[in-house]
């Protein structure tokens, strides 16, 4: 249970405070899509993610599902052809392999086109992604994979590189005889040499992550990795961990301000909630979600619990009968309803047949009120399924303004709901891109007035469970007509700040200390 402590409450609700109310309630309704199941034996216990693409290109996301000991499918929009939305499978024989845990989408060699890390019970790939959505193993970036058991993945630009640095989390060492409890595998970081990758550089000790996430959380430039880890497995002697990024990688200790705490960590997702400009951190665990906030300015790495009251723990399910903890595993930050408030969604779902932990496990949709707390909605919105959840997506896929949600479950079909509330706020999706390496600047941050209220959002890959997305960022505005927006580059170039009309989408570009705004 989370301690009640009373961490800069004035702060928790500025951005609640500002932002126009926007009076509907959620309301999504399910999409029906071709079958797809994530399943297997304890190696796909966890596991389970989407990574969500444009990988053809025409503007609607498309959806790569990994499937355990089924094969991993890729999932086409046909919103662009049919005008609702739907999907079609595509038999591409590099992106139907097995053994797939999760997926990342990025443009690793900066082309322009979608590219994947796959995430496997086995050798980990990097596909390259061209016209069509095919993709095909990378050739000539002397990647060097360690086979392993892996179920974590964060990426990001250091400064100068032509590639990005990747780091890949591994669970269980299923090669160790003593195991699996305290038998976690070692972690590895690959950093670039030129246009290919050097050897593999191990991260220990390894605590059996099942979520990393590169963060620049002090906005100094400089982006660390934060992992979340399962002491399920470690038991004891380890904790959460952030590695700071020095020329010589180390972890941080309580010598920097670190926090030990420990979880039975399964995803991550960072957000800015208190308007201070430096992202907070919400992590999904078996009994309850923690959400921790920046405690200072970011000079030391205190990230200390939020207020029991503020309704985030989500530690038992709310409906189904079930009154023994929760678990949880995807999770994600969203505006559902564009009133310029952070929701969150939490895929719940028993790890199997686990005796202590609900069986009956609804997924949460924690909806930010007015004065900075979350009520759960999750059955009124029509989301609130007791099957095995696994990974997931809030993410716009017809392009309406609305984000819809992706749920993969463990033994049961892919579920996607559209998102249908009715007068929901005003919203824009804003993509940035820059030349040459970086195309998608990962490492930018965004920032937004709507009316009184400020949005910082970083660019960045990793996080949730086994999966993220490559699109566009949404952000809800309320009822302003109106915006302000400038970029802080992956430089460090600051642009100016530029007035733009909401309800549309914008792709952003430098010029200078300028922006170049187009419609995407």
């Amino acid at each position: 249970m989370q301690l009640c402590v009373p961490v800069r409450p004035e702060l928790l609700i500025l951005l609640a405070l500002v932002a126009a109310p926007v009076a509907s309630d959620p309301v999504f309704r399910p999409v029906t899509v071709p079958a797809h199941i994530y399943a297997g034996g304890w190696e796909h216990f966890v596991g389970g993610g989407v990574a969500v693409l444009d990988c053809d290109q025409d503007g609607y996301p498309d959806l790569y599902v990994a499937g355990g000991q089924n094969p991993a499918r890729l999932l086409r929009n046909t919103t662009a052809v049919q005008g609702t939305l739907g999907f079609v499978p595509l038999p591409l024989i590099a992106a139907e392999m097995t053994d797939v845990t999760g997926a990342y989408p990025l443009d690793i060699n900066s082309d322009g086109w979608d590219d994947l890390v796959v995430l496997r019970v086995g050798e980990n790939y990097l596909l390259q992604g061209g016209p069509d959505c095919a993709f095909t193993p990378f050739e000539d970036l002397s990647f060097q994979d360690v086979p392993a058991w892996t179920t974590a993945f964060s990426a990001t630009w250091e400064s100068g590189a032509e590639l990005p640095t990747l780091a890949f989390g591994n669970y269980v060492d299923r090669q160790d005889p003593s195991g699996p409890f305290e038998a976690c595998d070692t972690n590895y970081l690959y950093r670039p040499e030129g246009g290919s990758y050097g050897a593999p550089i191990p991260l220990t000790p390894g605590l059996c992550p099942l979520s990393m996430l590169f963060s620049d959380w002090s906005r100094s430039g400089r982006a660390d990795l934060r992992f979340s880890n399962d002491r399920h497995y470690y038991v004891k002697d380890g904790q959460e961990q952030l590695l700071q990024m020095a020329e010589i990688p180390r972890f941080y200790t309580g010598a920097d301000g670190w926090q030990a705490h420990k979880l039975w960590g399964m995803g991550i997702a960072s957000r800015d909630l208190t308007g201070d400009g430096l992202p907070d951190v919400m992590m999904t665990s078996m009994g309850d979600q923690r959400l921790q906030i920046q405690d200072g300015d970011g000079t030391q790495p205190r990230f200390v619990d939020a207020r029991y009251d503020l309704g985030t723990t989500a530690h038992r399910p709310f409906i189904g009968g079930d009154g023994r903890p929760s678990t949880g595993w995807h999770v994600q930050f969203g505006d559902v309803q564009n009133d310029g408030r952070d929701d969150i969604f939490i895929a719940k779902g028993n790890v199997e047949q686990m005796p202590g932990l609900a069986m009956q496990d609804p997924n949460n949709l924690l909806v930010q009120d007015e004065n900075g707390t979350f009520t759960e909605t999750a059955e009124a919105a029509g989301v609130a399924s007791l099957h095995r959840g696994r990974g997931g997506a809030l993410v716009d896929l017809d392009r309406d303004g609305l984000l819809d949600l992706v749920v993969v479950n463990r033994r049961v079909p892919l579920e996607i709901y559209r998102n249908e509330t009715a007068k929901a706020g005003r919203w824009t999706s804003l993509r940035l891109s820059q030349a040459g390496a970086n195309k998608d600047a990962v490492g930018a941050w965004i920032e937004v007035k709507a009316g009184r209220a400020l949005h910082s959002r970083e660019i960045t890959v990793g996080g949730g469970h086994a999966g993220g997305q490559r699109v566009p960022e949404h952000f809800g505005l309320g009822t302003e007509a109106a915006f302000s927006l400038r970029v802080i580059w992956p430089d460090g170039t600051t642009s100016d700040w530029t007035t733009l009309s909401s309800d549309a989408a914008y792709v952003i570009r430098a010029d200078g200390t300028r922006l170049a705004v187009a419609p995407d």
